[in-house]
């Protein structure tokens, strides 16, 4: 039987070096930038990047990695939240984000073919004078497409078209071996054999490297109306939420923001909303059907307490609504100048979103820390983002208890432990209680298709 190769960093960079030339980066500022995270996980540089242009470029530097044993970290824009960008024990990180060709839209289908480094904005740039969309929206414009998938991103608009996983229709990836795998054909339904796309999305580039996807477009809604509702009580917001879902009314964006997140607004953005909890509304449908919509959600509102109803048509006024939506992160330093700070979530069943809710405010107040919240309600997901001092241990520890708290109580509600984030290195403590003996099953996958252990390591799966 022959040996396994033995582990040469060097070795492996010296040829990737001969075979790409200036497209290896060993730079310290270049490596550093592609182990950046928005979380408080440690940043752990790769030894290398390179800047891969095709496929063909993926399967040689695997080639080459997996003969010296070299980690392999896929990277797309570097947008993800919980260190899946890290390289914990160095090796190469593969960027992506110059392989952005839109390789095919096929309008009559509904459908485009994209490579992994396409935008979310470039795609609805690309595919707007067709009068087609695409509805994913994490909130970072310049994610990746790949990326998304990786994570398994959803967004604003999940409530009503789902996350990556219902609109990647079939992916490409390069495998830990070297070979390409197209996981499904363009045909919208299937019954051929296992799910292999998706197996890889959500992934988190521990199972392969994703070069191209199918993705499901939509056309552009005759009508989109925004709205603003605030509300006396948080609990109102909660349970206008959990009764319009329950009666489907189809809401295209339902967002849940804190009165300590309208004040972040007001005062980095400059807006002048109220400060009460507040949802962000979109109704997407015919003149008839959004009319509709909105009757049937403003009489819910008012009977759970809404303080008013605002709405927008014209896109200029939407699109400012939704900037700052967007911009929530940024808004919340303008909550305490100079602070630390990072974004979690959970999501918890439609059901049990006001007690998850409710009951983490309480804890919040309790405990004094200070953590607005914004979430993509309309499918029990939310997100805290806590304020503190990173240099101060007891701030620190006071936070993470906290953060741990609101996951065991997502998990006692029946919720899991990230709802779009992903697991990365931040929540793999958390794999075994969510899991359970699906876990084994996980490692028995990641063992079958890299046994080597090259590609991403670190992440999702905890240390046996």
């Amino acid at each position: 039987m022959p040996s396994s190769p033995s582990r040469s960093p060097q070795a492996a960079l010296d040829l990737l070096r001969q075979r790409f030339g200036d497209r290896l980066e060993t730079g310290l500022p270049i490596r550093t930038q592609h182990a950046h995270s928005l979380t408080w996980v440690t940043p752990e540089p790769p030894d290398a990047v390179l800047f891969a242009e095709t496929e063909a470029d993926i399967t040689t530097s695997v080639e080459i990695c997996r003969g010296h044993r070299l980690p392999i970290i896929p990277f797309g824009a570097g947008t993800s939240l919980e260190g899946q960008v890290n390289a914990p024990r160095g090796g190469l990180s593969i960027d992506l984000s110059r392989m952005n060709r839109i390789l095919a839209v096929n309008h009559g289908d509904l459908d485009v073919v994209v490579e992994t480094g396409v935008t979310r904005k470039q795609l609805n740039e690309h595919l707007r004078d067709l009068g087609l969309f695409f509805p994913v929206d994490p909130g970072a414009e310049h994610a990746t497409l790949g990326g998304m998938a990786s994570t398994r991103a959803s967004g604003t608009m999940a409530v009503r078209y789902g996350t990556m996983r219902e609109n990647v229709l079939s992916l490409r990836a390069v495998m830990a071996d070297g070979s390409i795998v197209t996981t499904s054909r363009r045909s919208r339904k299937s019954s051929a054999g296992y799910d292999l796309t998706r197996l890889l999305v959500g992934a988190e580039g521990t199972l392969g490297i994703i070069t191209e996807l199918t993705l499901r477009v939509y056309g552009i809604p005759e009508t989109v109306l925004a709205a603003v509702c605030p509300f006396k009580t948080l609990e109102g917001a909660c349970n206008t939420v959990i009764q319009s879902i329950q009666l489907g009314l189809g809401l295209a964006r339902m967002e849940l923001i804190d009165e300590l997140q309208i004040k972040g607004f007001n005062l980095h953005s400059g807006t002048s909303f109220a400060e009460q909890p507040t949802l962000f509304l979109e109704f997407h449908g015919t003149p008839a059907a959004t009319a509709e919509q909105i009757v049937t959600f403003r009489a819910i509102a008012e009977s759970e307490g809404a303080l008013g109803f605002e709405q927008a048509e014209r896109p200029e006024d939407r699109n400012r609504l939704w900037k700052a939506r967007h911009d929530a992160y940024w808004s919340a330093k303008a909550l305490r100048p100079g602070a630390d700070l990072f974004a979690t979530d959970v999501s918890v069943p439609i059901s049990r979103l006001a007690d998850c809710i409710l009951e983490t405010r309480r804890d919040q107040e309790a405990s004094g820390i200070v953590a607005p919240l914004v979430g993509h309600v309309g499918d029990g997901n939310f997100h805290l983002v806590p304020l503190f001092d990173l240099k101060d241990a007891t701030e620190v520890a006071k936070i993470k208890a906290f953060t741990h708290r609101l996951v065991e109580r997502a998990l006692a509600m029946g919720g899991t432990s990230t709802g779009e984030h992903g697991i990365g290195q931040g929540k793999m403590g958390y794999m075994a209680a969510e899991h359970g003996t699906g876990l084994r099953v996980m490692r028995a996958i990641k063992q079958a298709l890299d046994p080597e252990g090259l590609l991403n390591p670190g992440k999702i799966l905890p240390p046996a």
